[in-house]
């Protein structure tokens, strides 16, 4: 099983602090320019109209800012939160105990929406075009049906796998935005705020090393902030500075591009016992003993995203880049590419 790791864009125990560290106004969302832009439109126009923003669906890797962006789209609303998540929602009923408590204007989010069940789906889709619930009573030919008006409300759905909403329940989003890893000028600003937040003492070019190690995610450049926090206040006067943020990172083993031991360790893997590639991700995966998904939601996509490896028909196949990173040469065998 996967062990805890810091790089780990879902969040965890450790991450109880980031809380207070989260934005609470789209003027203070850092990146996702064109997301924010177009919410403030439609929030703006919602308000003055007087009725509820329309539903909205954010999509992405873990860690970028899906429930703050719900609770911010609540508070530029006027509006009350209520948080919940698809596994939680277990079956109809307590959808429907959900949606009868909200009062006109709460915003529900609903994360990892892609893991309702279709029975609790099937509940929803009326509450979310008619602001209804389609509630039967009793069983068999003494069944009937009878509908319930609910409050005017928003959900904002967040997923880390899009493919796996379903089409019924995606069109009845009007707003659909999917989330994209961060710059590292823009995770720069993001680690200098949070350090400002913590009362933490650090230099642009501390920040920045942070930043670059921090794969494109808020949530790892905040956790990574606070680790090298306490290293600071140990062995450096509590400021950051580049080589406090070398040493430190060094520690905590992520290396220059924000890869840890468990990132190189499958990457070498694939090197050694399998010539680079292509390698079934079941037989990659135990191989490193993982779980698949684990290593289709946890490791690929920020391999993908710095150009590491590819998924082929065949498998998986290692990059030449991948080859330079981790130090070895990149004996390419052409039969191996021939059937991409």
């Amino acid at each position: 099983m996967e062990q805890e790791r810091i790089v780990a864009a879902d969040s965890s125990q450790e991450d109880a602090g980031e809380v207070g560290l989260r934005p609470t106004r789209l003027s203070q969302y850092i990146g996702q320019d064109s997301v924010k832009a177009n919410l403030a439109v439609f929030i703006e126009a919602a308000r003055r109209r007087g009725e509820p923003l329309d539903h909205v669906l954010l999509s992405g890797p873990p860690g970028l800012g899906k429930t703050t962006l719900a609770s911010i789209i609540a508070r530029e609303m006027g509006s009350n939160i209520h948080i919940t998540s698809g596994p939680a929602v277990e079956r109809p009923g307590d959808l429907a105990g959900i949606l009868t408590n909200l009062q006109p204007g709460d915003v529900l989010f609903i994360d990892e929406i892609h893991r309702l069940s279709r029975a609790v789906e099937e509940v929803l889709y009326p509450g979310m075009e008619d602001y209804c619930l389609d509630i039967v009573l009793d069983k068999g030919p003494a069944a009937r049906s009878i509908r319930l008006q609910i409050s005017p409300f928003t959900l904002v759905g967040a997923t880390t796998r899009a493919g796996a909403v379903t089409a019924p329940l995606r069109d009845r989003f009007g707003v659909i935005n999917r989330l994209e890893f961060y710059t590292a000028d823009q995770l720069q600003a993001i680690v200098t705020r949070s350090a400002g937040i913590l009362g933490i003492e650090i230099d642009p070019v501390g920040a920045l090393e942070i930043a670059r190690r921090s794969r494109g995610t808020p949530r790892i450049a905040n956790r990574l902030l606070r680790r090298i926090r306490d290293f600071a206040e140990i062995d450096a006067q509590g400021k950051i500075d580049l080589a406090v943020a070398e040493n430190a990172l060094s520690r905590l083993e992520v290396d220059s591009i924000g890869l840890d031991s468990s990132d190189r360790r499958m990457l070498q893997t694939i090197i050694e016992n399998f010539e680079g590639g292509p390698v079934g991700v079941e037989t990659l995966a135990a191989a490193i003993s993982e779980e698949v998904t684990t290593i289709e939601d946890v490791y690929e996509p920020y391999l993908l995203q710095l150009g590491f490896i590819n998924r082929t028909p065949r498998g998986r196949i290692l990059t030449a880049a991948a080859y330079r990173h981790m130090g070895f040469a990149h004996a390419q065998q052409e039969e191996l590419w021939e059937d991409e």
